[in-house]
């Protein structure tokens, strides 16, 4: 497919640090202050464009001291202009952030936003200027293709050189890891300009990345070596779906889950949002999810399975093992549900909060038998241990609801390691007064078995009404964290990161 249809498409279908208690291990958290209902919940108000900054966070217990290097953040931050506001959490402009641990105890912060064409024009105009993907806005500034409307809002990949805020309707944004200066939107090839490249990049051990992009029935395919350099790249026909947010490797595939996802092309002309036009197992539709496996060393190799019909936005890792493949993901709520749930929390709305649960798809290559498996737990954003991506794992880690009356409330209020072998849970929960974030698995220095590391991650604190990072053991979840860093200020929850080693 020619890049200007591919654009053209796709451009019209969008038309100071204070004192605070220690933790006590295994408990949940206490906090002396009362912070009111959920509406007052700051980082869902956004900020306003600035920059966020802070030398030295305040540390309750112990950093390891083999802890050295960045965690980078990212997600939507700039929700309101000019007295509107976005219909839909996801629409919000893209904030990347960078908690750096030195190794000597001591824990920065700061937060910039991705100066992205759309977030100049509309910081200088003082309003919103262009249509976002879940808000129906009427363009004032001409729409030639997805980087136009791109955000850059919902995760990052370090890369040597520098570091990529993602978005996964458009190209990646580069950014300097060191300041988080935007560089300016980044072009693979003269071919691939302009061309969407997803919020979730895969990197195997070897540090070989791969990625994708979707839009108006096209699918383009990346890989990059270790340094960032565009190896191999395809462009071909997909099976029908509105959306793909997530996909998996082994050691010999790419792997898709397609949810039955309609995009109503009648519903955008008449003024809709892309998220508003979407429709779940339209009539005449498959009525299935759809497995896209495509070879990794011949693109032109795809091969598509059927499974029944579910919402899917992420994935832990996969495996193959002779022609059976497993998939290791979050069952979400239906896309109807899931969008309604979006937009009632950006107008403070939290009750009745659907729930996701962890899932395993064994899918033989050969004959199409498979076999699910459902666990129970209400939780998100999987993460395994960096060096067994696309390999055989045993631990996934997990942000999880597990306070009573969690239904209630917005957000996860702990963390879960699961050992998928042999079935044993380990959790500490933070209890109602915290929301947590995706917290990401580092491996210790010299270690070698799967789990010994830390898990890193972000929360916000209700009653203080401010942001921390937290560290744990992350094989000894429940004996709660190793140590604490606090900010002086709130910040917008964020999606997705990477922690890049010093």
């Amino acid at each position: 497919m020619k890049r200007r249809h591919f654009l053209g498409a796709s451009a019209a279908a969008l038309a100071s640090p204070f004192a605070a208690p220690a933790l006590a291990a295994g408990t949940a958290w206490q906090r002396p202050a009362a912070y009111g209902d959920h509406a007052a919940l700051q980082p869902l108000r956004g900020l306003q464009g600035q920059d966020l900054a802070c030398d030295s966070a305040s540390i309750e217990g112990r950093l390891p001291n083999d802890l050295r290097g960045t965690l980078y953040r990212n997600g939507p931050a700039l929700f309101e202009r000019a007295g509107r506001r976005y219909d839909r959490w996801f629409d919000g402009d893209g904030l990347v952030q960078a908690w750096r641990f030195d190794g000597g105890g001591r824990v920065s912060h700061r937060g910039r936003f991705v100066q992205t064409a759309k977030f100049q024009a509309e910081q200088a105009a003082g309003e919103f200027l262009l249509p976002a993907f879940g808000t129906a806005i009427a363009a004032r500034r001409p729409v030639r293709g997805p980087d136009d409307l791109n955000v850059a809002n919902t995760s990052v990949l370090p890369l040597p050189d520098r570091l990529l805020a993602l978005w996964e309707g458009g190209s990646a944004y580069a950014l300097d890891r060191d300041t988080l200066a935007t560089r300016g939107l980044v072009r693979w090839s003269d071919e691939l300009a302009g061309m969407p490249f997803s919020a979730h990049p895969k990197v195997e051990p070897d540090g070989t990345v791969w990625n994708f992009g979707t839009g108006m029935g096209k699918m383009v395919l990346y890989q990059l070596s270790s340094a960032g350099e565009l190896k191999r790249h395809a462009v071909f026909d997909m099976p029908p779906c509105a959306m793909v947010h997530d996909f998996v490797v082994t050691q010999r595939y790419l792997a898709f889950l397609l949810p039955p996802l309609t995009l109503d092309m009648d519903a955008v002309r008449a003024g809709g949002s892309f998220a508003g036009s979407m429709r779940w197992q339209a009539p005449g539709q498959s009525q299935a999810t759809r497995v896209l496996v495509i070879d990794k060393a011949d693109f032109e190799r795809r091969r598509v399975f059927e499974t029944p019909a579910e919402m899917v936005f992420h994935f832990a890792n996969a495996w193959d093992d002779g022609d059976l493949l497993t998939l290791d993901y979050v069952r979400s709520p239906e896309a109807p549900v899931g969008e309604q749930r979006l937009r009632s929390i950006v107008h403070g709305d939290f009750r009745g909060s659907p729930s996701s649960q962890p899932a395993l798809l064994r899918l033989n290559l050969r004959n199409g038998q498979q076999r699910s498996d459902l666990g129970r737990d209400a939780l998100e954003f999987p993460r395994v241990d960096p060096r067994v991506v696309g390999r055989r794992h045993r631990v996934v880690f997990y942000p999880a609801a597990l306070s009573p009356g969690h239904e209630q409330r917005f957000g996860h209020d702990a963390v879960l390691r699961l050992d998928r072998e042999i079935g044993q849970r380990d959790a500490f929960i933070f209890g109602p007064d915290a929301v947590v974030e995706e917290h990401v698995f580092v491996p210790k220095p010299g270690s070698t078995r799967e789990g010994e590391g830390w898990l890193v991650g972000a929360g916000y604190d209700l009653r203080w009404r401010t942001s921390f990072a937290s560290v744990f053991d992350a094989e000894h979840l429940s004996d709660g964290p190793l140590a604490v860093a606090r900010l002086p200020y709130a910040v917008p929850h964020a999606f997705h990161g990477q922690f890049a080693a010093a």
